[in-house]
């Protein structure tokens, strides 16, 4: 007979799992992390990839509010079911609705109806969140569906109301149409359209409440662009704990498809048994890549880290397939689920090869919804979401999205040619940004149309060997040498006498007053110092002009130790600084790991493991930058488990300093990959060694192929530098 403290072992395990088995991973999970400093992240409930972002709303503007809620205020405005995660820019907080008692509290300022509340009584998890409205004394839980948001409100005895705002708008929102119909006594529909960064976006819900509402009172506002603006009150006479569940779905269809969305969903309103789905799909994907560790800290950092990088894109189509295009017509996937809220500018450098690695199949979906935007809006997104293209940022970075699922050969059953015919329609459009100057000089010139000239030649031409080497694989060798060719074009721009890559104009002469230092209207988000580096497709044709390895490592030494100069005032985008680096934006994001490419790969692991430690944290200020939907929080995943993608379309993932001792990948059909890290740990973070499945590996990098094909990766951890395991360098 076993002891009872055997038997509480056995249960501990079984529910935990041992290190390495853990079953519950997305207890690790911490939503909070990122809501302050610039994350712009969003505490709320969501599934993984859903349609449905459950969150509250501070109910005031600001940058520190773009994901509609910020770690250091004290009010609650509203909970809304669309949130952007980590973006730059504000926008949706659709269907917004907010529990009170009477008489409720009020500001004659855009936040409105609202209420205090403490973060004592909050909580957030992975597809749940709760909070307590402290002027009103109600609970309030969320968690979602993919399509479905569901609210369960605890009121105390009091006359109460649930107010549904479609006026209330924040950011770059603005309401330009609404309409609220009440069904019958427990269900409601209706729309709401906005304009804002999505333009023309439109959004209908259902709303079903779990118990009749004694009354109701619908106000409207007239719009100067002639729509309506509609505010509901929905009264209730409520006994201390009444509970009341409600379940709203969403849809950019109509209101028939929200219908359909709801009863696939949620019809039995049940909110328990949506959250523990909420929770088990979480853990099914979170459990994709196990990690080992003694420290609570680490894992939840490298969990969220996780969880954030399966928050967009998002789901964006009916359970019946239909979906809003961006030609203002309905369209229908048939056999495959459309996409939205593609961030390529950021996503394509480290998210995208992430999704390849750990969602195949979703990443097979996400290169048909890029094609099919494509064909409905005359070309590539380039940030696009709600069935509207935002224009937001530049390149054209749908293109090594898709080149790297289709080099990848995740492109699903999308036939060759139509995936090159339009990457290539793409790349020669004339009349967009500077196209046009681009293919006439080799650059985009700084006296031509619009602004960052630099970054949009250096992206181009990246963009365009992603299209070379697809068209290498297809045997298509016209394209491939034209558009190889293409991608050279940012050696136009270096300037022997700087030594930099420089702005130029249409007479090929090199931009005066020139200093890296400057952040200036010709380099994106970013000065001379971060875009240097913009040449993941050829660091070698880089290393050659500048002047050699040596030379290329005393830059790269630079890079991290030249600090900007004290007192100077830096842009709200440069942030987590080592020196020039910037980890809070993304061109910055693979530059330590370009140490490899001169055989200085201590440098790397000295610089990948810096930032692995400092600049993510267990805290609500734990992100250093914008997560501009995942990508901050995808480098961390690869570099903790101890590779990156330099160049994304490559194959290749660098080697650098892992953060554990224990990694485990499970890939589809039963495959993993191992990393074992052998003495890894705070003071361990160079490498010795390194062998591939048994065998010493000569090189600085592992392949997808070998990565999918299953193995392990074993490397020997020192706390003292070590010369390159795959060439002759020394260590100085």
């Amino acid at each position: 007979m076993k002891t009872p403290i055997a038997i509480l072992i056995l249960i501990l395990t079984f529910i935990c799992g041992t290190a390495g088995e853990r079953t519950d991973v997305a207890r690790y999970v911490n939503p909070l992390i990122g809501t302050d400093f610039t994350g712009n992240t969003y505490p709320g409930a969501q599934v993984p990839f859903g349609m449905v972002q459950l969150s509250p709303d501070n109910g005031l503007s600001g940058w520190d509010r773009i994901a509609g809620y910020f770690y250091p205020d004290s009010t609650i405005a509203g909970f809304s079911h669309t949130h952007l995660s980590g973006t730059g820019a504000g926008d949706l907080y659709d269907i917004s609705f907010m529990p009170v008692t009477l008489p409720w509290r009020e500001e004659d300022s855009s936040l409105g109806i609202h209420s205090r509340f403490s973060h004592d009584s909050e909580r957030a998890e992975a597809g749940y969140y709760r909070v307590t409205l402290a002027d009103y004394g109600i609970g309030v839980e969320l968690t979602a569906t993919e399509r479905c948001g569901l609210q369960r409100y605890t009121f105390p005895k009091a006359q109460s109301a649930v107010i549904l705002n479609l006026r209330k708008a924040m950011n770059w929102d603005r309401t330009v149409d609404s309409r609220i119909e009440v069904v019958d006594s427990v269900t409601v529909e209706g729309y709401r359209f906005s304009d804002g960064w999505a333009r023309n976006q439109k959004v209908y819900f259902r709303t079903r409440f779990s118990h009749p509402f004694d009354s109701v009172r619908v106000d409207t506002t007239a719009l100067k662009d002639g729509g309506k603006a509609c505010v509901a009150y929905f009264y209730f006479d409520t006994v201390e704990g009444e509970q009341l569940t409600v379940a709203t779905a969403l849809s950019g269809v109509d209101t028939e498809g929200a219908r359909r969305n709801l009863e696939a969903e949620a019809v039995a309103l049940d909110f328990d048994a949506c959250r523990e789905r909420a929770r088990q799909s979480w853990n099914a994907e979170l459990s994709r890549i196990l990690v080992d560790s003694d420290d609570d800290d680490l894992l939840t950092v490298f969990y969220t880290a996780l969880y954030h990088s399966m928050l967009a894109p998002t789901i964006y189509g009916d359970v019946d397939g239909r979906y809003y295009g961006p030609d203002g017509r309905i369209h229908r996937s048939d056999g495959w689920t459309n996409y939205s809220t593609f961030s390529l500018w950021d996503t394509f450098r480290a998210l995208h090869p992430l999704l390849t690695c750990i969602q195949p199949e979703r990443t097979a979906d996400m290169v048909r919804s890029l094609l099919a935007f494509g064909r409905q809006n005359g070309r590539l997104p380039v940030w696009n979401m709600h069935g509207s293209e935002t224009d937001m940022m530049i390149g054209y970075h749908a293109v090594p999205v898709i080149a790297g699922a289709w080099l990848k050969g995740l492109a699903g059953d999308v036939e060759a040619e139509e995936v090159l015919e339009a990457c290539v329609a793409t790349a020669c459009l004339d009349s967009y940004r500077g196209i046009g100057w681009y293919r006439r000089l080799g650059y985009v010139p700084c006296d031509a149309d619009g602004n960052w000239s630099l970054s949009r030649t250096l992206e181009y031409a990246f963009d365009d060997y992603c299209i070379a080497r697809m068209a290498e694989r297809m045997g298509r060798g016209d394209v491939a040498d034209e558009f190889y060719g293409r991608s050279a074009n940012y050696r136009h721009l270096f300037n022997p006498a700087t030594s930099f890559l420089q702005p130029r104009d249409s007479e090929g002469r090199f931009l005066e007053g020139f200093s890296p230092d400057d952040y200036s209207d010709h380099i994106c988000e970013s000065n001379g110092w971060h875009y240097y580096w913009s040449v993941q497709h050829d660091v070698e044709g880089l290393i050659a002009l500048t002047g050699g390895a040596g030379r290329f490592e005393e830059r790269l030494d630079s890079m991290f130790t030249y600090t900007p100069a004290a007192g100077g005032e830096l842009p709200i985008f440069s942030t987590g600084m080592i020196g020039q680096y910037a980890h809070g934006n993304e061109p910055s994001h693979h530059v330590a790991y370009l140490y490899n490419a001169v055989g200085r790969p201590w440098k790397t692991q000295h610089y990948v493991s810096r930032i692995l430690r400092e600049l993510y944290r267990n805290a609500p200020d734990g992100l250093c930058g914008n997560d501009d939907c995942g990508q901050l929080s995808a480098w961390y995943v690869f570099s903790a488990m101890g590779f990156y993608p330099v160049n994304p379309v490559s194959g290749q993932y660098e080697i650098g300093s892992p953060l554990f001792g224990d990694v485990r990948l499970r890939l589809p059909g039963g495959r993993e990959f191992r990393v074992v890290a052998r003495n890894a740990g705070e003071g361990n973070v160079y490498v010795r060694s390194v062998r591939l499945n048994g065998r010493p590996l000569r090189q600085s990098y592992i392949t997808h192929d070998q990565l999918t094909a299953g193995g392990t990766l074993e490397l020997e951890m020192s706390a003292t530098p070590s010369s390159a395991w795959y060439g002759d360098g020394e260590i100085h």
